[in-house]
């Protein structure tokens, strides 16, 4: 393997949250409360997909395509608003110290995610300088489980997809890796990331991996 392609929210940075409590806030706009089991419905999916979904628990239809995307916005903002102080504090542990790691044993690295702010989010963090390739919403339009995200960031790399592991934390996004022919370690519950070929707890995990025997 010669690249690990990262999954931004609940991988790299603590981010998931502020995603969540923008989507509640929205819902609460709307008059339906959006609690934290619905939001398991909404990793690794498009924002406009998300959309639907919110919309789906709130019983709520009839809007027309020009009223979602001025709800998918408003709730852009609200996130936008919530990270604006975002810092090294909100990264997942383990994150910097398996960056090095791996970029120090000659993997090459790359974000894939479908998040239009992952470039931004990256700077805010100081970690842009670790990651070779930055692939997020501004440069795909197929959302995971569809593969698109994960195998451009291999093409910009210019490393086979074959050659690639994907770190996710959601369902979705380990059956993308797989529909682009990579491997995947999954963060999170086996149950749920169990056709991962690895799975760990947590991200403070991520550095005991051995990358050579995934």
């Amino acid at each position: 393997m010669k690249a690990v392609i990262f999954d931004l929210d609940g991988v790299v940075v603590n981010t998931a949250k502020y995603h969540y409590l923008a989507w509640k806030k929205l819902a609460g706009d709307l008059g339906f409360d959006f609690d934290i089991r619905h939001n398991e419905r909404l990793k690794g999916v498009s924002r406009m997909e998300s959309l639907n979904i919110v919309l789906e628990v709130g019983g709520i239809t009839g809007y027309s395509q020009e009223q979602k995307e001025e709800l998918a916005d408003r709730k852009n903002q609200y996130y936008l608003t919530m990270i604006e102080n975002l810092d090294q504090s909100e990264i997942l542990p383990g994150i910097p110290e398996f960056l090095d790691k791996i970029r120090n044993a000659g993997y090459k690295t790359a974000l894939g995610s479908a998040s239009k702010s992952g470039g931004m989010i990256l700077r805010k963090l100081g970690l842009e300088s670790k990651f070779d390739v930055i692939v997020d919403g501004n440069l795909v339009e197929k959302p995971k489980p569809d593969p698109e995200v994960f195998v451009k960031g291999a093409q910009l790399l210019n490393i086979p997809c074959e050659e690639c592991i994907v770190v996710e934390d959601a369902k979705a996004g380990v059956e993308a890796a797989h529909a682009g022919h990579m491997k995947c370690i999954g963060i999170g519950d086996p149950m749920i990331l169990g056709e991962a070929e690895k799975v760990v707890n947590s991200t403070e995990e991520l550095v005991t991996v051995d990358l050579e025997h995934i």
